[in-house]
């Protein structure tokens, strides 16, 4: 037999162990023996904190609500809410809140989050501008976590963490998206102890306005095109934990679908526009934005391509065993599957249910960024 059927089985087997498993104890590793120090103090910069909805009638009033409770002066903070084209009455609901200082801006056409926030970045006054979402809530206290490391010069980001919570109808899949993001998190949190975070958690992270540059219309992940250029600048995304907001974790399969379908499409474009992030020479973050981002992407081919030679080598003894394991991960992802809406969690088949669903979206978010049906605007998922 060829030797290239066993090379071929070896490396997609090899990339997989590396990006599932391998660069977490990288930096896990790196981290604990080189970090670098994060500086943090009190201090309270005028905050400007930007909203951006469509169609969020039914929870404007309780995310304003949220941001106006946060432990932070009054008069050091700033809220911008902006309606992207609403048909419904968010704007007005938004107004509701002008006589406490929220300023709010309906644009009449629809034209996706990238566009309404570079408008709000131009009309903001903060020193720090802080991103979220409408459909999550802040921390009380989580904006005095998030400005806390900007005291350090060197600081341009800082992202916050997002705490996933079961609503009333979770299911199975549930459990398999709370450990993929657990585990997700514990990269980010070395990551950023390493140096920088490769881009940012979109419900909720802080910038520097004064390095935010104005970004393409079209852009899907703002949360990671902002973080990434003010770190070519030479500035650190930090993680901060402590700058905690919540959401709910997928009720369902096609939720968590939908979610991600869209970020993977992001990364897509993110890699084929901002060609620098994978050169080494122009990069800093080059290791980590292929291990923690490209290499995500190339998971559906090495699967394929692991199993497929798996089976092409399977006269062997040796390879009679990887056969069996990989099957054994695949049965377990089917029974997932079948038990994706229980309300029972099982999480040794809910979590290679989830690996599996997320190869299966790289697949979906590939074909919609390169056939360009990824719209940059959304639609709430749940």
């Amino acid at each position: 037999m060829s030797d290239v059927v066993p090379a071929v089985f070896w490396a997609s087997a090899l990339l997989l162990a590396y990006t599932y498993l391998g660069y977490p104890a990288l930096v896990w590793l790196w981290a604990s023996l080189r970090a670098r120090p994060e500086r943090d103090a009190d201090g309270e910069p005028r905050v400007s904190v930007l909203i951006v909805g469509h169609n969020e009638s039914s929870r404007v009033r309780a995310r304003i609500q949220n941001l106006l409770a946060l432990d932070y002066p009054a008069d050091r903070l700033e809220i911008l809410f902006g309606s992207d084209g609403s048909t419904d009455d968010t704007a007005e609901a938004a107004r509701e809140f002008e006589p406490s200082g929220v300023i709010v801006i309906a644009f009449e056409r629809r034209r996706g989050k990238a566009a309404v926030l570079n408008d709000l970045f131009a009309k903001a006054r903060g020193e720090i501008v802080v991103c979220g979402d409408a459909r999550q809530r802040f921390d009380v206290r989580a904006l005095r976590a998030l400005v806390g490391p900007f005291t350090d010069p060197r600081v341009g980001v800082v992202s916050g963490e997002l705490i996933l919570t079961d609503g009333a109808g979770a299911r199975s899949v549930g459990a398999g998206v709370g450990f993929y993001w657990r585990y997700e998190k514990f990269i980010r949190r070395h990551e950023s102890r390493v140096d920088s975070v490769v881009g940012a958690t979109g419900a909720i992270y802080a910038a520097r306005r004064a390095l935010v540059e104005p970004i393409p219309d079209d852009t899907v992940l703002d949360d990671v095109l902002i973080p990434l250029r003010i770190a070519r600048r030479g500035y650190r995304i930090l993680f901060e934990p402590r700058a905690r907001a919540y959401d709910r974790v997928a009720a369902t399969a096609r939720e968590e679908s939908t979610r991600k379908i869209r970020t993977i499409a992001g990364n897509f474009q993110l890699l084929v526009r901002e060609r620098w992030l994978l050169s080494p020479w122009q990069n800093r973050l080059w290791l980590q934005t292929v291990s923690h981002k490209a290499l995500r992407l190339a998971t559906p081919l090495l699967h394929v391509a692991a199993f497929a030679t798996n089976l092409a080598l399977a006269a062997s003894p040796l390879y009679r065993w990887t056969l069996a394991a990989q099957v054994l991960f695949y049965t377990a992802a089917l029974a997932g599957y079948a038990l994706r809406d229980c309300r029972r969690r099982v999480p040794l088949l809910s979590v290679p249910y989830v690996i599996c669903l997320l190869a299966g979206t790289t697949i979906i978010g590939f074909v919609r960024f390169a056939t360009r049906r990824q719209h940059v605007t959304w639609d709430r998922a749940g």
